[in-house]
């Protein structure tokens, strides 16, 4: 039987020429290549500075761990407003830096947080000063409503950083994802959009946090270069070399290492040139998915159709539990060919991980804990074929005849 997956990447002629130059380079660590793709990626989003990194999640907790450093805010203002449906790695970065994610619920056809959620959970916070920033997600490709969090932010003088994770090219009001925040984050995983294998990127007009995320992403270094040239007797800290201390390995704050490898950089480089055909055939995929599952929709709520949506998946939340078992409806689903994933989950009340967080905020997020509960999402990537879909909605048909 044929399957057909969440999430898909086929090496065509151009991915395996970038990546046979990388291998006759002689360097598979970062250099040009990398530097090129950090070029790249800003120009596409529309942000002064790019930082690749190992992943989306070491860009959440590099710009995280340098947010800090570069804001100085007191130790009080540690609370950030963000997302309870995403990838846990949202929340995770937080309190890895010392940062407490605060869950607000959230829209149950975008699963973003709300101007609306965020503005009733300030309006009744013991104390609003201990509030450093909103994390708004932009989950499946949908851009949260930014013009109205960015005037809460103003209101409350929050800063605001997108987790743009999932949204390569998702336009909100003629803007890109990635460019209404302080910073933003990408990620390159496998099934997204812009594919990578693993890689991440952290976006910023600020050129100060742009060079902090550099140094924190190897290890604290002094020598925030994105290419080293000092082979060819150039390197802006050669004062350093006075006390024979070379700035590659001198340290001016404690920091990871998240770099990342040339192979990524050139495969992102080569995805960013084919954007526009990749989501194009993203948005096309999910409308024909749309129209053939909306048989269904009277137990399945569909994504929305938006000519703004960069697809990262396509997503399905059963309307009732008690009619359709998601648990059931997956497995029959498997059986048929048709890959699927469930929607996360809502952190605080339905991760182990954040188990301690389950008594406050059980009953306080019904709209997330519905999706976590019951949403689940299949592919709608640049390779499905018309059969493809074809077998997806004859599989929802077949699993759903049996309810």
């Amino acid at each position: 039987m044929r399957q057909v997956y969440v999430g898909d990447f086929r090496l065509g002629a151009e991915e395996r020429r970038v990546i046979n130059e990388v291998l006759d380079s002689g360097r598979i660590s970062e250099g040009v290549r990398t530097a090129q793709f950090e070029q790249t990626w800003a120009r596409y989003v529309g942000t002064r500075f790019a930082v690749a990194t190992s992943s989306g999640t070491a860009a959440l907790i590099a710009g995280w761990h340098a947010y800090r450093v570069r804001r100085a805010l007191p130790t009080v203002r540690r609370k950030v407003i963000t997302a309870p449906i995403t990838y846990i790695a949202t929340a995770n970065a937080l309190t890895l830096t010392g940062y407490e994610p605060v869950f607000v619920d959230i829209d149950p056809v975008t699963f973003g947080i709300t101007p609306a959620t965020i503005g009733e959970h300030l309006a009744t916070a013991l104390d609003p000063d201990a509030y450093a920033a909103i994390n708004p997600v932009h989950l499946m490709g949908y851009c949260c409503d930014m013009d109205g969090i960015r005037n809460i932010a103003g209101e409350y003088g929050l800063d605001i950083v997108e987790d743009s994770a999932q949204a390569h090219g998702s336009v909100y009001r003629g803007r890109r994802a990635g460019t209404m925040s302080f910073f933003s984050v990408f990620s390159f995983y496998i099934a997204h959009n812009i594919q990578a294998g693993e890689m991440g990127a952290l976006n910023t007009d600020d050129e100060e946090l742009f060079r902090l995320v550099r140094s924190v992403k190897t290890n604290g270094r002094l020598c925030d270069c994105a290419v080293c040239t000092r082979s060819e007797g150039i390197c802006p800290h050669a004062a350093t070399d006075e006390e024979d201390r070379d700035p590659r390995f001198t340290h001016t704050m404690v920091g990871y290492n998240f770099k990342t490898m040339e192979f990524q950089a050139a495969l992102a480089v080569s995805q960013i040139a084919k954007a526009d055909e990749i989501f194009r055939s993203r948005q096309r995929n999910v409308r024909m998915l749309h129209k053939r599952l909306s048989r269904h929709e009277d137990l399945l709520q569909l994504p929305r159709i938006n000519d703004d949506v960069s697809y990262l998946a396509f997503p399905v939340v059963i309307r009732d539990s008690r009619a359709v078992s998601r648990k059931l409806l997956r497995e029959r689903l498997a059986e048929l060919g048709v890959e699927t994933r469930p929607l996360f989950g809502c952190i605080p009340t339905q991760q182990p991980a954040y188990a301690h967080l389950r008594s406050l905020y059980e009953g306080r997020l019904p709209v997330a804990e519905h999706v976590g509960r019951n949403g689940f999402y299949i592919g709608c990537h640049q390779y499905l074929t018309d059969d493809d879909i074809a077998q997806v909605g004859e599989a929802f048909d077949r699993a759903l005849s049996r309810k």
